[in-house]
């Protein structure tokens, strides 16, 4: 059966969620940086002009994947979110633990932020930049709202900080934590060199932490 055009609103968005589908199958199996507009319609089973049909560049696709990886990461930290009570020393360190260990559990959603800026923000059209910006900045206050309810002593200002911080040493620390065949085999061959091999959960952890306490001193 040949290609056809979807016609209703219903038909267009599976056909969006195909594309979406294939190219989340897709990052499971390699970086952001090899994802290819004809892989994905390869992978998608539909010419590259239909692809396009649906979004205009390849890092339009990959913008509303991030959009949707970073729905699923907020769903899952309420679903998970921090018991309450305790010291702040406490609660910090259990919310630093739940931040680090969910967000390494989504290797799709670290390798998106971690091309965000570099690549996924770059040809597309000032129409798709601000609907993505829109997407971001309510996704950004559901963060600081949730931090706000595990360490309210951080208020909102705190919490936006502390958020930002989080999201750039994911952007950082997640290529550093992925190093390619060649240093993994310096590392194995030279033990004295492996402290260098970054650990990314324990990372974030450490930034969560160090950030949040450094932030409620300023406060007090």
């Amino acid at each position: 059966m040949g290609f056809q055009r979807a016609r209703t609103d219903e038909q267009r968005n599976e056909r969006r969620r195909q594309i979406l589908g294939a190219a989340a199958s897709m990052l499971t199996e390699m970086p952001v940086s090899e994802l290819t507009l004809n892989g994905l319609s390869r992978r998608a089973c539909l010419a590259k002009a239909n692809v396009l049909r649906y979004f205009e560049s390849r890092e339009a696709v990959l913008l509303e994947l991030l959009e949707a990886e970073g729905a699923h990461w907020i769903a899952e930290l309420e679903r998970e979110a921090v018991p309450g009570g305790g010291e702040v020393r406490e609660r910090e360190n259990r919310l630093a633990e739940l931040l680090a260990s969910s967000l390494a559990r989504r290797p799709v959603l670290c390798d998106l932020v971690s091309a965000q800026a570099t690549v996924l923000e770059h040809n597309i059209s000032v129409e798709t930049a601000i609907r993505h910006k829109h997407a971001v900045r309510g996704q950004l206050e559901a963060l600081v709202r949730f931090i706000v309810r595990h360490l309210p002593e951080l208020g909102d200002e705190g919490a936006s900080a502390l958020v930002r911080t989080v999201l750039i040493v994911v952007g950082s620390a997640w290529p550093s934590s992925r190093p390619p065949e060649a240093l993994l085999a310096v590392y194995a061959a030279d033990p004295s060199l492996a402290a260098l091999q970054i650990d990314f959960e324990d990372v974030v952890r450490h930034t969560v932490e160090v950030t949040a306490s450094g932030l409620l001193a300023r406060r007090q």
